[in-house]
């Protein structure tokens, strides 16, 4: 059984997909980028400040499905440019403090409306 799951509380899909598909105790949280849910826009600032705003648009799809960041097992981590890395798990890491969660990172060449950062996670219960 398939569930898609949708907030307000976290910004609206620019395409055709889902915040989060829930299967079974599994969440599935697509790729989200620094954007204000209550403005639209991108957030202006360094790594650190967009990190900051990825990570409570997945809190608050995560917490509208029932699930929290201690329940994320997995987080794919897509960042514009490696030298940032440095300075992204500085702010990733005031997430996910304890038993963080497996984590692939890699350099892509442009993200969407080139902000610097995008994460996806796969949470379980």
């Amino acid at each position: 059984m398939k569930e898609t799951v949708y907030t307000k509380s976290a910004p609206e899909p620019i395409g055709p997909y889902s915040q989060a598909v829930k299967v079974g105790n599994m969440l599935f949280v697509s790729g989200q980028i620094p954007v204000d849910p209550k403005t639209g826009e991108v957030v202006k600032g360094d790594i650190k400040e967009q990190t900051r705003r990825v990570l409570e648009n997945i809190k608050a799809i995560l917490e509208a499905a029932g699930y929290g960041l201690s329940d994320v097992a997995m987080a794919f981590v897509f960042l514009s440019d490696m030298s940032l890395f440095g300075q992204f798990n500085e702010a990733y890491a005031e997430y996910f403090r304890d038993k963080p969660p497996a984590r692939v990172t890699v350099q892509a060449a442009r993200l969407p409306r080139d902000v610097l950062v995008e994460i996806a996670v796969i949470a379980v219960k």
